[in-house]
């Protein structure tokens, strides 16, 4: 099982051999060296972690330059671990797009992007008030009633309401790689996937 880090770049669109038209979106992924390789026995569970974007020694806080200097890796702008990484690896490897191939399965996760705070009907798709000749002149994206009576005399937990939307951790499962470019390190994937343009995502393949 391969996983990687990478960035959105945008969406196009391709012609598969069977003359299909296919919207996918590209990603510019790795390449990611392997800082430090996590056991049982010394951290007491089994996981991998990679880092991506390389920068210089000077922009890395001290505990963390110790940590790249400790594993003899040069410093990284992000770190992720994954424990769905159970191949044989050990520090200073580089994993690439190379370990995916046209046909694979994959899960992308990202953060969404930030609507800011709506109300209820772009955030849950409400219909309205309605009955809008009957006096509801100002009403029409109102919620209308949340509570119930003189019992349970509460709003319960969960209801729909107006509220910070988008800007949260999100996962697409069950994408297709489409096409896979090593000398540009880029990823196709099939449909669209979380996040803004330039945002980091991860890539694991199932």
């Amino acid at each position: 099982m391969s996983a990687i880090l990478g960035r959105k770049l945008g969406m196009t669109s391709i012609f598969t051999e069977d003359g299909v038209f296919v919207p996918c979106t590209v990603i510019e992924a790795g390449p990611c060296p392997v800082v430090q390789v996590k056991t049982t026995e010394q951290d007491g569970y089994e996981a991998v972690q990679i880092g991506y974007e390389p920068i210089p020694e000077r922009k890395v806080n001290r505990p963390r330059a110790g940590h790249f200097a400790k594993h003899e890796v040069a410093p990284a702008r992000h770190l992720k671990e994954f424990r769905q990484l159970v191949a044989k690896v050990k520090n200073g490897d580089v994993i690439t797009v190379e370990s995916f191939e046209t046909g694979d399965k994959v899960k992308v996760s990202a953060t969404s992007k930030g609507k800011g705070f709506q109300g209820v009907v772009r955030r849950h798709h409400f219909g309205g008030v309605g009955m809008a000749t009957h006096g509801q002149s100002d009403r029409p994206r109102a919620p209308g009633s949340i509570g119930s009576s003189s019992y349970p005399s509460r709003v319960f937990k969960g209801m729909r309401m107006a509220g910070r939307m988008g800007g949260t951790r999100i996962t697409v499962r069950n994408l297709t790689v489409l096409r896979v470019m090593p000398d540009q390190n880029l990823l196709l994937v099939k449909g669209s996937i979380p996040g803004a343009m330039n945002s980091l995502v991860e890539i694991v393949k199932l």
